[in-house]
């Protein structure tokens, strides 16, 4: 059986334990430099994952991520921050983690052959034809991220593979595969490093062009972040002054007014009322761009 070429020794670290602090740190560096550039060739298969998973959100669909071990925690990583930065519905956010959440913070990789573990955690997700999951492993053959795939897609939902290594099974089994070759780690198979940076930099890059798709980003600023503190408080007034050109006393009371939500401030501010500002953003889906041009034709 061949080995994927994440598992690769490469001749150049044969003597890495021997190095100084300071050469080390430079290869390991470098080796993530590698990683990143090793996206670019990916970015047209990234894009038109991101149309397809946008089309299918719009509808109401919710966004999966499965993986096991490292891939898995960038996954959920990933997701879990787009509530507080695009206010992602935590309804609308399913992991599919190998060992379930306590793999989260310890390994359980034998949790990671279990094909047919994959199989019941899709059936009780309940994917289905308006649902996007992404699937990450280094190696590509993964057992449980290729059955959740497999299982996913045979459900109607739109997949998305992201591997490390070429001619794998989820790239196979995906109906948007990503390949990212990072090549052989500079510890043979220590995948964290430059497979897993590759990963999380895909990931980054998904998820923030899949929510400006959506419209939840306006302007190059996070209009539907949840402004759940004071530091957060403070942004959303400054973004609403930068947006509207409105007073901080008048940006504070359409926030308040508003709930805490910056798309409705804005119209406010605009001059309409809340349950007009809400009415014209669920006419146009959110979109504060679009609203906004609305408005300006009825006025």
């Amino acid at each position: 059986m061949t080995e994927p070429a994440t598992e690769g020794v490469s001749a150049r670290y044969a003597d890495l334990e021997t190095w100084a602090p300071q050469t080390l740190l430079q290869a390991l560096w470098e080796g993530q430099l590698a990683a990143v550039a090793a996206l670019q060739p990916a970015l047209p298969a990234l894009a038109r994952a991101i149309t397809a998973a946008a089309d299918r959100l719009r509808r109401e669909g919710r966004l999966a991520y499965a993986g096991a071990g490292t891939s898995g925690r960038i996954g959920v990583q990933d997701g879990a921050e787009l509530g507080p930065t695009f206010d992602w519905p935590s309804d609308r956010l399913v992991f599919l983690m190998a060992g379930g959440e306590a793999a989260l913070i310890r390994a359980a990789e034998n949790a990671e052959d279990r094909e047919d573990l994959a199989l019941e955690d899709v059936r009780l997700a309940r994917l289905g034809p308006d649902d996007v999951l992404v699937g990450l492993a280094a190696s590509g053959s993964t057992p449980y991220t290729v059955g959740c795939l497999l299982a996913a897609r045979e459900a109607g939902a739109l997949t998305v593979g992201i591997a490390n290594s070429p001619d794998s099974r989820l790239l196979e089994a995906a109906e948007h595969p990503i390949l990212i070759e990072t090549g052989p780690e500079a510890i043979a198979g220590s995948t964290r490093m430059k497979a897993g940076t590759a990963q999380k930099v895909a990931l980054n890059l998904f998820s923030t062009a899949l929510m400006t798709q959506l419209g939840r980003v306006y302007r190059g600023r996070m209009v539907d972040l949840l402004a759940r503190n004071d530091k957060l408080r403070r942004r959303a007034v400054r973004m609403l002054q930068e947006l509207t050109g409105a007073t901080t006393g008048t940006a504070a009371a359409a926030l308040t007014q508003a709930g805490g939500r910056v798309k409705p401030a804005v119209l406010i501010v605009r001059g309409l009322r809340l349950s007009e500002a809400e009415a014209l953003l669920a006419e146009h889906g959110g979109d504060l761009r679009r609203a906004e041009a609305a408005l300006n034709d009825r006025t």
